[in-house]
């Protein structure tokens, strides 16, 4: 995905919140249902796991939002665990960290021989614009995040399933949005639509590795660059 491409994807986003949002306002049936819908402060949502919130936490305020996965493959299941960490060092400005865990059960091999500690990132996030009701902006954030090689990724040897990371530092730069459109039944929708663009530095790789070499192999990997676009309603 080309970073043109990525900013025209949020455009278009932004363009159908102030559409939606307008429509809303205007629409004298919606001006007729205010007093009976859904009030923000009573929705309870899950969080989803691949789409960040876009908000920050008030000053003072610690987050702790844990979630425990399945990635399931013709002949391997990849548990795993992630666990955002997050504190409010200002009203706009949240810092934080995420470790990973994993297990992977392999059906025709070795499973991995424990639970073993991937990845794990540390954050800043500062906070552009907050969502007002009644108005089309969202909430809008900066985020840069740091990930570090703490996951065994090679020397795997007969255990090619103890590998759980990636062995590189990956620098991160995302834009994180979130609005909220009220629907016909006056309970909320909350739409999530995030970019970020990651670069990763070169890794040296011996033996059996995550990246698929044999146990001769001395050299080194280049994992590149990767662009990820997400959108989530909730």
């Amino acid at each position: 995905m080309t970073s043109r491409k990525s900013i025209q994807m949020l455009a278009a986003a932004l363009l159908f919140a102030a559409s939606v949002t307008h429509a809303q306002n205007t629409s004298p049936a919606a001006a007729a249902n205010d007093a009976d819908r859904q009030s923000l402060d009573d929705a309870w949502w899950t969080g989803p796991l691949l789409a960040p919130n876009a908000s920050t936490l008030p000053r003072g305020h610690f987050l702790i939002e844990p979630y425990v996965y399945d990635v399931i493959g013709a002949h391997t299941n990849g548990i795993g665990s992630l666990t955002y960490i997050n504190y409010g060092l200002l009203d706009r400005f949240t810092v934080g960290e995420i470790p990973t865990f994993g297990y992977n059960r392999v059906n025709d091999g070795l499973s991995s021989a424990g639970i073993g500690l991937g990845d794990v990132t540390v954050q800043a996030q500062y906070r552009l614009a907050q969502f007002h009701e009644g108005e089309w902006i969202p909430t809008t954030s900066f985020n840069v995040q740091e990930t570090f090689p703490t996951g065994k990724y090679d020397q795997l040897g007969s255990r090619p399933s103890d590998g759980l990371g990636s062995g590189a530092f990956t620098t991160t730069v995302a834009l994180y949005t979130q609005t909220y459109f009220w629907m016909p039944n006056r309970r909320i929708l909350r739409m999530r639509f995030n970019l970020s663009q990651s670069f990763s530095r070169n890794v040296s790789v011996a033996g059996v590795s995550v990246y698929g070499t044999d146990s001769d192999f001395h050299g080194h990997a280049e994992p590149g660059r990767s662009s990820f676009v997400d959108a989530s309603w909730e």
